[in-house]
């Protein structure tokens, strides 16, 4: 019986210690970060590269 506890518990133990998910959480965590940023970036630059475009949109046809 005790082998039996013995062996369960090495197992559990064994299982708290696999790294997979951790990288799965961390890679998760950089993804989500990442995203934050980009939105962050399109939502502060976002006027200002619309105008640029609309800039030279305007400028194009303008010289055809």
């Amino acid at each position: 019986m005790m082998d039996y506890l013995t062996e369960k518990y090495v197992r559990f133990m064994t299982a708290l210690k696999c790294e997979r998910g951790q990288t799965l959480v961390e890679y998760a965590l950089l993804l989500v970060l990442i995203a934050i940023v980009v939105i962050a970036a399109v939502t502060f630059l976002g006027g200002r590269t619309c105008n640029v475009y609309n800039n030279i949109g305007a400028r194009l046809t303008v010289g055809s």
